[in-house]
């Protein structure tokens, strides 16, 4: 019997790794694709050797071939820190928008299933808390962010079109705050900040007062919720995170308290549009998935922290990610 073929975009990337070994894991021809602007492939290098794992360098907001029959795709391909996504503001909004067009479009000709990488940034900064599918978000289209939130809030538009005006099977997934290994140290957001700082000797910088809160889910729970998703029977957007929700600033002293550094904590103006609150209401993964995390925060801080213990002097200290001036031009 052939094995099932699945494409990956974005698969260089911190989700789209492990999104790549459990697909492997599971039995799967895995096809990665990934313009590595924001990807690394040292996160799949240990999956070159494998005969059922191939790699595309590409980028999706181009055409998009693969040869041969495919069952599924899953979406990941978009920068998705703040500090990338304000430096390459274009190219963000291109891959939610034509790459997400050349991937429903291929899914349409293979006839396969996909899945697309939401988020909670749909919600923008809420009114409600927790967030459930059916809150419709408080986004400022024309401000900084906007060019992540709204490339995401124009790919789920474009994917729901295609499934009820060309009957192509998409799954939606939002998810919301992830860590674990394979995160970059440096990609501006909060818990592999304040790693990276405990583990340089540098205090941790908390931007406002503190009181904003976020909420943690562990890599591998979900994985886990995505695959549910995409095999599941139900095309409306679904939550994956973890409601468990601490402020920035209890945050920050649970950091401390891990590395067993004694780092001073630094207060610094919030940026603008920055969310107040992020917890997601997961009632319909529960229900329609059977799925809710397992992993707690103490369990997977650790399993990080030890990660990043293992990085280089070089890439610790390394402040930039990567030089974005080729793709502006």
């Amino acid at each position: 019997m052939m094995k099932k073929r699945v494409l990956i975009t974005g698969a260089a990337g911190f989700l789209g790794s492990h999104l790549c070994d459990r697909f492997i894991k599971e039995g799967y021809h895995v096809i990665g694709m990934d313009n590595l602007i924001t990807g690394d492939l040292t996160n799949i290098e240990h999956l070159f050797k494998l005969e059922n794992f191939e790699f595309y360098h590409h980028d999706v907001s181009k055409f998009v071939h693969v040869p041969g029959k495919l069952d599924y795709i899953l979406h990941f391909a978009s920068p998705a820190s703040p500090i990338d996504y304000l430096k390459i503001p274009i190219q963000t909004l291109k891959v939610g928008s034509l790459g997400i067009h050349n991937l429903l479009g291929l899914a349409r000709v293979k006839s396969a299933r996909i899945i697309i990488a939401s988020t909670s940034e749909v919600y923008g900064d809420p009114a409600v808390n927790p967030q459930p599918e059916e809150y419709w978000g408080n986004v400022n289209p024309v401000g900084p962010r906007g060019v992540y939130d709204e490339a995401k809030r124009f790919q789920e538009a474009i994917t729901m079109a295609y499934h009820t005006f060309h009957g192509v099977e998409t799954r939606i997934v939002r998810i919301f705050n992830t860590y674990g290994p394979r995160m970059r140290l440096n990609d501006g957001r909060v818990l592999p900040a304040f790693i990276g700082q405990a583990l340089r000797g540098e205090d941790l910088t908390v931007f406002g007062d503190g009181s904003q809160t976020r909420s943690f889910c562990y890599v591998d729970d979900l994985v886990e919720g995505i695959y549910r998703l995409l095999l599941s029977d139900y095309s409306s957007p679904v939550n994956v995170g973890n409601p468990d929700e601490i402020t920035i600033s209890q945050f920050a002293e649970e950091i401390i308290k891990l590395t067993g550094t004694n780092q001073k904590v630094i207060y610094k103006p919030l940026p603008q549009d920055d969310p107040k609150q992020r917890r997601p209401e997961i009632t319909k993964a529960r229900e329609i998935l059977k799925w809710e995390p397992k992993v707690n925060r103490a369990e997977g801080l650790k399993i990080t922290y030890d990660y990043f213990k293992t990085l280089s002097k070089e890439a610790l200290e390394k402040i930039d990610h990567k030089d974005f001036t080729n793709y502006n031009r």
